[in-house]
């Protein structure tokens, strides 16, 4: 059995037993108590105590640590080694171009299909506005995001995890040893021997990925408000996932098909791990050790592309909340009976872009970026608190189409690039089993 389906199938058991706790755990809720109320009983159960908070808590956290300790050594080494192997330096701003160019393509492309399927379905038509609340976070200025790339201390850099700065630093480390001649060379076969140890550390983190989506998802299913779709979320709740799926299967297959020339089906049977990976930690960031191992083993990419695309991708891209944007961003507007003209919906595609970049590696960003849009557009942030209750299966669902697009754009870049074996791309034989 390889590793997609067995993460899979504990994905699936994971869910199972969340929505059993949740349902016989023994902090059922009487129907005449308020959400708060209800949420006091639940975590002072024996249930939610040792199992939720303990267990599935403590496995989970585990998990994710795990993949965090991995994400900088591995796009460090990984860059430099990718860096070092380009024979052609002036190579790094055709992949810059591309990258970035396509990454803002594809949210553009998801912002606009989200606009779409809110104005057909009209999710927010009769929802009642309540009395929500929401204290949104300031985003940094693009100027500040700009100015913060270079790093004034990598080291700095590394230990808070700023992934547009290490990338910076390993980019620039590579070009040094590149024109460093023999003393160069000897760096980079030592960066060469440390990338194949931090790849057999990946090897070993994955062998317990099925146990840490199980406890991730349970005590994910554990405390979703379930009542709170029937309270007229429902609607919002199907219009986002729809609109994910759609945009996963039809965008990038379409992208794909007709710039790569490639099989979408074979990218997607290649990204599988990766795609469930990100459902269960809902971090891109997390993820990365998992979406670089299937790039290059099971997409057969060339690491000197996908170790510069992918943690670019993995911080300024978001096609998937890009897409929970719009639809919320609707939906809030239908709620208060307002009607967006064309220029203030061209606004949100517009603002939500290019804002994707500037708050890159900021926490809760999906949040952030939503509050910004809504101060654009004249809508009440507030409004936010409505949907905040269901929206961590919405995140693990956008995380999985956020890596899914990065992974997309790096097979499109390194096809155009001819850094892609076709034949690891098209043999479907063997993958997922992060063995060899």
């Amino acid at each position: 059995m390889n590793l997609s389906v067995k993460i899979l199938i504990f994905m699936l058991v994971g869910a199972v037993v969340g929505v059993l706790f949740l349902q016989f755990g023994g902090y059922q809720c009487a129907s005449d108590l308020s959400k708060a109320e209800c949420q006091t009983i639940q975590q002072g159960s024996w249930a939610y105590t040792y199992f939720v908070e303990g267990l599935f808590n403590v496995g989970g956290s585990l998990f994710i640590n795990a993949l965090k300790m991995l994400m900088v050594p591995l796009v460090l080494v990984s860059l430099v080694c990718g860096v070092c192997s380009l024979a052609d330096p002036s190579k790094l701003g055709r992949l810059s171009l591309k990258s970035i160019g396509l990454y803002l393509l594809t949210t553009a492309i998801a912002l606009t299909l989200a606009l779409t399927l809110a104005s057909i379905f009209q999710p927010g038509i009769g929802m009642p506005v309540g009395d929500a609340t929401f204290d949104a976070s300031s985003k940094p200025p693009l100027t500040d995001v700009l100015i913060n790339i270079v790093p004034t201390n990598p080291f700095e850099a590394m230990v808070k995890a700023n992934m547009l700065q290490i990338i910076v630093f390993a980019i620039l480390v590579g070009l040094a040893i590149t024109l460093s001649g023999e003393q160069g060379k000897r760096i980079g076969n030592w960066f060469e021997d440390a990338n194949k140890v931090v790849m057999e550390l990946v090897n070993i983190v994955m062998k317990f990925a099925p146990y840490g989506v199980f406890f991730l998802i349970a005590k994910t299913f554990a405390t979703f408000p379930f009542s709170d779709l029937a309270e007229g979320l429902g609607g919002y709740f199907a219009l986002v996932i729809g609109g994910l799926i759609l945009h996963a299967l039809l965008t990038y297959s379409v992208l794909i098909a007709i710039f790569a020339r490639l099989n979408p089906i074979n990218f997607f049977k290649g990204m599988w791990p990766a795609m469930i990976t990100a459902f269960g930690t809902s971090s891109s960031n997390a993820t990365l050790p998992v979406t670089m191992r299937c790039a290059e083993s099971n997409l057969g990419i060339h690491k000197n592309t996908f170790s510069f695309t992918l943690p670019l991708g993995a911080t300024i891209n978001m096609d998937g909340t890009a897409i929970m944007q719009g639809i919320a961003t609707l939906f809030i507007a239908q709620a208060y009976g307002v009607d967006l003209s064309m220029a203030q919906l061209l606004t949100v595609v517009l603002t939500a872009t290019l804002a994707s970049i500037g708050t890159a590696g900021v926490p809760s960003v999906g949040l952030i970026l939503l509050a910004g849009v809504l101060t654009q557009v004249n809508l009440p942030v507030e409004a936010i608190g409505m949907i905040l209750g269901i929206d961590r299966l919405l995140d693990m669902t956008r995380t999985a189409v956020n890596i899914t697009g990065d992974a997309a754009v790096t097979t499109i870049v390194a096809k155009s690039e001819g850094e892609i074996d076709i034949d690891t791309f098209n043999d479907t034989s063997n993958r997922s089993n992060f063995d060899d």
